[in-house]
C-alpha cells in the first residue's frame, strides 16, 4: 500500500514536470525596435505591431520562419500605411508568409478566423510573429487561441493577451477595473 503510493505520487511529480515544460509562458515585452509600439515574446511565438523591412529581417535572423499578419486588404494595400511589400520580404528572407485579416464587416472577428490561425500555428516550424498595427489584434488571437486550442483558462489567456498588448476591455473601463470572465464547459 505504501510502495503504491509512493510511485503513485513519483508518478505524478514527473507527470507535473513534464506539463510544466509545455506551459505558455506569459509574453515579455522586448526591445520594439523594427516594430510599431511592442514587440512581446513567449516561447517560440512573437507578437508584435506592425513590422519595419528591418523587423523582418531582425526576426528572421532569430529564426522566426513563419509570420502571420492580422491586418486587411484595405490596410496592406495603403502604401502610407504600410510602405513595402511585406509577403515579398517575408519570402525574400525564407519566411512562410501567412495573412488572416481581422477587423470590419468584411473580416469579421469569427470562430473561422480562429480555426484558420490554430492550423498554420500546429504546422508552423521554427518560431512565428503574429502582428497587426500595435499588436492588439494579434494579442487578441493569442489569448483566443490559448483558450480554445491549448486549454487554457479564459482569465489565464487574458493575462497573456494583456501583458502582450491587448489592453483592457470597454466593460472593464466602464467597471473600473478588470472582470472574470467564464465559458461554458466543453461537452
Amino acid at each position: 500500500m505504501i510502495r503504491h503510493l509512493f510511485f503513485s505520487l513519483l508518478l505524478v511529480a514527473f507527470s507535473s514536470a513534464a506539463f510544466a515544460d509545455d506551459a505558455q509562458p506569459i509574453p515579455k515585452k522586448i526591445d520594439a525596435t523594427g516594430f510599431q509600439d511592442v514587440l512581446a515574446q513567449t516561447g517560440d511565438v512573437y507578437i508584435a505591431g506592425q513590422p519595419s523591412v528591418a523587423g523582418l529581417e531582425r526576426v528572421a535572423k532569430d529564426g522566426v520562419k513563419t509570420v502571420v499578419s492580422f491586418r486587411t486588404p484595405r490596410e496592406m494595400n495603403n502604401r502610407d500605411i504600410v510602405p513595402f511589400d511585406e509577403a515579398a520580404k517575408a519570402a525574400e528572407l525564407g519566411m512562410k508568409y501567412i495573412n488572416i485579416p481581422l477587423g470590419g464587416d468584411k473580416h469579421p472577428y469569427s470562430p473561422e478566423a480562429l480555426a484558420a490561425f490554430a492550423k498554420v500555428m500546429e504546422s508552423a516550424e521554427g518560431k512565428t510573429l503574429i502582428h497587426c498595427t500595435v499588436a492588439w489584434r494579434a494579442s487578441h488571437m493569442w489569448a483566443a487561441y490559448l483558450t480554445k486550442y491549448k486549454g487554457m483558462d479564459i482569465n489565464e489567456a487574458a493575462t497573456h493577451g494583456r501583458a502582450a498588448n491587448m489592453g483592457s476591455q470597454p466593460i472593464e473601463q466602464l467597471l473600473g477595473g478588470e472582470i472574470s470572465y467564464s465559458l461554458p464547459e466543453k461537452p
